[in-house]
């Protein structure tokens, strides 16, 4: 893709120059602002048309489930896009098409299971670039970040075994990726390990706290209990802690639990899972998104790396 260099070499001008004029910022004569716009259409360079009528508002897409798990993410954009002198709007998969038209945003960073790609796609098409937090597209203007759950997972698994855990269950989420992922590195290490895992183990969640309270009722309904609950996500974990104490069984002494996501509540309830270093994700996000504005950005995908916190949840900390 050509970007702001190729054209300052194309147009015999500074690489400053070339960024000031596509983004309504220089003084430069007529001439040679028509000489480097010519050149960028010549190119394929794609000026966002919100930057060209000097809007500067980014939009945040969100799930309007378990807030808890955005907070640190919303921090990171926060700052880097305020420090920046952008403005910041934060909606749902409800109005998201309302706000993300060209007059309104001059980009878009989404984290939202419920907004389907055809959606994302549609908005990109109108020249509003994406950048997205919870799976990969191929178009050419979006990128996305995302977390490499199946490394982090399996150090998680690996871990769990080396304690001593062998009869597992495990607790999904939505049909995401990231469900998907990291209900992969689970199986494939169980299957590396010699333990054999029975698909009536599998218990589907949404990510809500409520769905980890439902799995752990059936789980306390069946004949044998396992001796661990793997959860795609920390709000599910800790619904099931919450059921599990109701009930009288102890935590990790009768059924050890974990999570994925280290959100705050999950520090204070001693839940072992994987840290996603959100707040980073978040300020990333941003600061793809304005470089990509101001002509100094790309769409290739980013893989976060994630790290397992280990904590009274799993005998694995005793």
């Amino acid at each position: 893709m050509p970007g702001i260099r190729d054209i300052a070499q194309r147009a015999g001008v500074s690489i400053s120059t070339v960024s000031n004029v596509l983004h309504h910022k220089n003084s430069a004569s007529e001439e040679t602002k028509e000489k480097i716009f010519a050149i960028a259409e010549e190119l394929g360079y794609e000026v966002p048309v919100a930057r060209e009528r000097n809007n500067r508002t980014i939009i945040f897409n969100l799930s309007d489930f378990d807030t808890l798990y955005y907070l640190n993410i919303l921090h990171g954009i926060s700052d880097y896009a305020y420090a920046k002198g952008y403005s910041f709007l934060i909606c749902t998969g409800d109005n998201f098409l309302h706000f993300a038209e060209p007059e309104m945003v001059c980009g878009c960073i989404v984290n939202d299971v419920n907004t389907d790609n055809s959606v994302l796609k549609k908005v990109a098409d109108k020249g509003i670039p994406l950048i997205v937090l919870d799976r990969e597209i191929e178009h050419r203007r979006i990128k996305s970040i995302v977390v490499n759950n199946y490394a982090a997972e399996k150090q998680l698994i690996e871990g769990l075994i080396e304690a001593g855990y062998s009869r597992f269950s495990f607790l999904g989420g939505l049909n995401t990726s990231d469900t998907r992922e990291r209900y992969a590195a689970f199986r494939d290490t169980l299957r590396e390990k010699g333990i054999i895992f029975h698909r009536n183990d599998y218990y589907e969640g949404d990510w809500r706290e409520k769905s980890g309270v439902q799995a752990a009722r059936l789980l306390m309904l069946s004949e044998e209990m396992p001796e661990i609950l793997i959860c795609a996500n920390d709000m599910m974990a800790i619904g099931a802690i919450r059921k599990f104490r109701e009930d009288g069984l102890r935590v990790p002494e009768d059924i050890g639990v974990t999570g994925f996501d280290d959100i705050i509540i999950s520090r204070y309830t001693e839940l072992t899972t994987v840290a996603v270093p959100d707040y980073e994700r978040g300020f990333l996000a941003a600061q793809a998104l304005v470089d990509i504005l101001e002509g100094k950005g790309d769409f290739d995908t980013v893989r976060i790396g994630a790290r397992v916190k280990w904590r009274k949840s799993t005998k694995a900390f005793l």
